[in-house]
């Protein structure tokens, strides 16, 4: 079915210290037809990111200061608490997600077939930089092990693109301050059982020389959010839906 564009979405976009990519991707979120507002939520950046997101004055842009570092799982929740559109993508403040999908992403929700959308790096043959096989294998491995306590088969959870309808995450209550948000928030929509959806996106991964701030230790953490969300999700989920 043919969509209808329109501009209903919150655009989210966590940030910290990303003063050389910000200005690049604030102009491409803007330019989407989708775009009714963007809530920026700097976390604590201390590189000049906060100066150039003072320049900003589209009627569309919110610009949140955090007072100090909490991680990117609580600019997420920030900015899920400020979201008045329709729908709600969560979008990094890197070049490594491109906004020129969102027409994929929002597809299935504007169809009025799903109520959350995965962009998976992994599930078609959209553009994809080359980078790191081990990130590979720890993305996929973490992605089976979520599946596995909340019965969905995603392929890629750990996936910065997750689109909502805004009731649904005004719904989820959300702890995790850092990047176990993914595997909680994945918990939560399983065991609320809303209609869940992927569609294939193009990526442009980044080295650690370019920024990339996720490491082991977030890897571990994740797999900690994934067992604890995971039973506590399977223990609340109704009867009917659970594996």
């Amino acid at each position: 079915m043919a969509t209808t564009v329109s501009p209903r979405l919150c655009v989210v976009m966590p940030c910290y210290n990303e003063s050389a990519t910000i200005g690049e991707i604030v102009k491409r979120v803007l330019e989407s037809p989708h775009t009714a507002e963007l809530v920026i939520v700097d976390d604590g950046s201390t590189d000049g990111t906060r100066d150039l997101l003072g320049a900003y004055d589209d009627e569309r842009v919110r610009v949140i200061l955090q007072p100090e570092n909490r991680g990117k799982g609580a600019a997420i929740r920030r900015g899920f608490q400020e979201a008045r559109a329709d729908f709600v993508i969560v979008q990094d403040a890197d070049l490594e997600y491109d906004p020129v999908d969102y027409d994929l992403v929002l597809e299935p929700l504007l169809n009025d077939v799903a109520d959350v959308v995965y962009g998976s790096r992994f599930q078609s043959g959209r553009p994809r930089r080359v980078l790191y096989f081990w990130h590979s294998v720890g993305n996929r491995m973490l992605t089976l092990l979520s599946n596995m306590f909340t019965d969905l088969n995603l392929t890629d959870m750990e996936t910065c693109f997750k689109a909502f309808r805004t009731e649904v995450v005004k719904s989820l209550d959300l702890r995790e301050d850092r990047f176990g948000i993914e595997p909680e928030i994945t918990a939560k929509v399983a065991a609320a059982g809303w209609r869940v959806w992927e569609v294939g996106i193009s990526y442009s991964g980044r080295t650690y020389a370019e920024g990339k701030k996720i490491n082991w230790r977030d890897g571990i953490a994740a797999v900690r959010c994934i067992v604890k969300y995971g039973i506590e999700a399977r223990r609340s989920r109704p009867s009917h839906l659970r594996g």
